[in-house]
């Protein structure tokens, strides 16, 4: 959050605080909301997920693998030895087969070229055997994908091992790529991965995929797909005022509430804290608005539960005012040592001149 946001903020909040136990709506780039059983979950965070097309689930049922640049192909050719692809017993399938050319040809023999980029292997063989039909009875072919070598997808950030997976005949989700690459790490941010397809970004959350059962941000992984999961250095919240430890609070991976946090940091100050001036100050995504502010009152205890049902977010604010009196003390013991100082430099000087 801004510096220059978070001051404004503070100030703002602090100056709604300083004459009574609660804050009024005002027109200072601020809105306020006061927590209650009905709204205190309403304002939970709903992880903003790209638009799930159902083409997608289409794509992953009616998945086929189209061969490409760099892949090898395996071809039998039943009951002729002689144009089935020769592989010796120290020999693989992918070292004996056929290598897909840059131009996207294999030559085969007795029909040449054969035109094999961008189809799938059901497409090969139907083409193949119609070619050789006019030199063999009825030939029974089978092609198969010996290596996949033409398509990768990339892994990068919070994982165990960041690497590059291949596309194959079988169809490759967002979580099993994930799994693939050993899974993602304690420091791994969950709820802001990131899949860049060529100049489009893919916003989603794998706590909602995993945990919440979100199956639409399970993608179906594309050739050149870059997988990113970021790390959680910015998912903190800051615990500040009343409390008994002011500090920062890492988020985990799992939702904190206003009252865990609180309870984090030991929980308020008894003797000095407004258990009606709870506020969490939140960065608006709102332009006109400097931030958006919740307040919650805890003089009757079981508004801890409203507490519990609200969520935070990554870089709130929390601020635990202080209670009137305490204010009044503080201002009064900053007050005292100038009072004082003005006092002993008034006595010096009327005693001088009365000398």
């Amino acid at each position: 959050m801004n510096k220059k946001i978070i001051i404004l903020a503070m100030a703002a909040l602090l100056g709604g605080c300083a004459t009574g136990s609660h804050m009024e709506l005002s027109n200072d780039g601020l809105t306020v909301h006061q927590l209650t059983f009905q709204n205190a979950q309403s304002f939970n965070r709903i992880e903003k997920q790209a638009a799930h097309d159902v083409a997608s689930i289409t794509l992953y049922q009616q998945y086929e693998y189209q061969v490409g640049i760099g892949d090898v192909l395996n071809i039998i050719v039943y009951d002729h030895p002689e144009l089935t692809t020769p592989a010796g017993s120290y020999r693989s399938a992918a070292d004996s087969g056929n290598v897909v050319h840059s131009d996207g040809n294999i030559f085969y023999p007795y029909i040449g070229k054969v035109k094999v980029e961008g189809l799938t292997v059901s497409q090969i063989r139907e083409d193949i055997s119609t070619r050789l039909a006019k030199y063999i009875e009825q030939p029974q072919v089978d092609v198969s994908v010996a290596a996949y070598r033409s398509q990768k997808v990339y892994i990068t950030g919070e994982v165990a091992k960041p690497n590059q997976l291949p596309i194959t005949n079988v169809p490759l989700t967002l979580l099993d790529a994930i799994n693939q690459t050993g899974g993602i790490t304690e420091d791994a941010n969950w709820n802001r991965v990131t899949i860049t397809r060529g100049d489009k970004v893919i916003p989603l959350s794998l706590r909602d995929l995993m945990q919440n059962g979100v199956t639409s941000n399970n993608y179906l992984l594309q050739a050149k797909d870059i997988v990113h999961v970021p790390l959680n250095d910015n998912q903190k919240v800051y615990v500040l005022g009343e409390v008994i430890k002011p500090s920062v609070v890492t988020l985990g991976r799992d939702e904190m509430s206003l009252t865990q946090a609180i309870g984090t940091v030991g929980g308020v100050n008894e003797l000095s804290s407004d258990a009606t001036g709870i506020f969490v100050i939140r960065h608006s995504d709102n332009p006109e608005i400097i931030a958006d502010v919740y307040q919650l009152d805890i003089t009757n205890a079981t508004n801890l539960i409203v507490g519990n049902q609200f969520k935070l977010q990554p870089q709130d604010i929390v601020y635990v005012t202080a209670a009137p009196i305490a204010r009044w003390n503080r201002v009064m013991s900053n007050l005292l040592p100038s009072i004082a100082g003005f006092n002993q430099l008034t006595e010096g000087a009327h005693r001088v001149k009365n000398w």
